[in-house]
């Protein structure tokens, strides 16, 4: 068994995976929201106390089993940067990634946990090069995660980032496709070849932003924009398309950044153009979003079902479908600790 936790800013969702043979199969899978502080702004003894009591009565109503958690960092504040080097071998792209890594990542080398991974060797290329990516967390928000997962009496066996679980559980094995995640106060954009991550980035127009463009064009308070929000999304024919109207110019914004993040990997990766969006998170199921996003950034766009490559019966899978864009994170979690 093994069990991925994704710890959001508004929600937290587990999944218990089991394997069988080459697939893997949902053991259970629960979520539930959260309104207390931030886990990576928490340094009260109490809060850790308060969210540690939330995960045990989560894994407890789930029904979840395993003491061995995966946990995910927030896009937002890990430092993520792909590198080149001529073509080395692994352990001089590991001696290489120790000296480039202080001229990227803004704190000391001394406070930061640095991991990297080989992601291509383009050996008849002119030059010859390995591309890397690199990846480094504050030490402290590590500690943090840990703490709270030994707390709640289980034991942390995996930590990632959320763009590496998402591309996991998402992202097909023979494309290059373009993965959006929708959180509350961060939206995190991805490009994914051949089922793993090659590029990301994290922008602060999200859920949250959302929600206030709503408030602000309709004169309303936030609890009610929310609904507004989930209920009428970027529909025109809704309310009268006003809910819609308010949405659609920071839905602009973002995909203004998609075409950015598409542009540098065209024109800097020499990397393929996408075949496609997969969106994920608590606002990809927004009534209009898939239409709105497919005109803005004329690409497929699809919502992101991370069940979809899990063996999981009828009745299971049928509850689920309307949240399956929220477990995206936890379900990659729980793969990435059973292979």
């Amino acid at each position: 068994m093994s069990v991925g936790l994704d710890i959001g800013s508004k929600t937290i969702k587990a999944v218990e995976l089991s394997k069988e043979g080459s697939n893997f199969r949902l053991k259970s899978a629960g979520a539930v929201a959260y309104s207390g502080i931030e886990l990576s702004q928490m340094s009260e003894e109490k809060d850790f106390a308060d969210l540690a009591a939330v995960l045990k009565k989560l894994f407890r109503d789930a029904k979840i089993s395993s003491k061995d958690i995966s946990i995910a960092l927030p896009e937002s504040q890990v430092f993520t940067r792909i590198l080149r080097f001529p073509l080395l071998t692994d352990q001089e792209v590991a001696s290489a990634v120790k000296w480039e890594a202080e001229e990227y990542i803004p704190i000391p080398l001394s406070e930061a946990i640095v991991q990297h991974q080989i992601l291509e060797r383009r050996e008849t290329g002119t030059p010859p090069q390995v591309i890397v990516m690199l990846v480094a967390a504050p030490r402290v928000l590590v500690e943090k995660y840990i703490k709270i997962v030994n707390m709640a009496g289980f034991n942390c066996v995996n930590v990632e980032t959320e763009l590496i679980a998402l591309t996991r559980s998402l992202a097909p094995a023979d494309q290059t496709v373009m993965i959006v995640d929708f959180g509350a106060g961060s939206t995190d954009l991805a490009v994914a070849k051949n089922g793993q991550l090659v590029l990301s980035r994290s922008i602060q127009t999200a859920g949250e932003a959302f929600t206030r463009a709503v408030a602000q064009y309709l004169g309303i308070a936030n609890a009610q924009a929310e609904e507004y929000k989930r209920s009428y999304g970027l529909s025109q024919e809704q309310l009268e398309g006003k809910v819609g109207n308010a949405l659609e110019p920071v839905f602009r914004v973002v995909a203004e950044e998609i075409k950015k993040v598409v542009h540098f990997y065209q024109i800097e990766e020499k990397g393929q153009l996408p075949t496609s969006l997969i969106i994920s998170g608590g606002t990809a199921g927004l009534p209009g979003l898939g239409t709105t996003l497919t005109k803005l950034l004329n690409l497929e766009v699809l919502i992101g079902n991370p069940f979809v490559k899990l063996s999981i019966d009828a009745q299971t899978a049928k509850s689920l479908a309307a949240y399956s864009p929220l477990y995206s994170i936890a379900v990659g979690l729980a793969m990435k600790s059973e292979q």
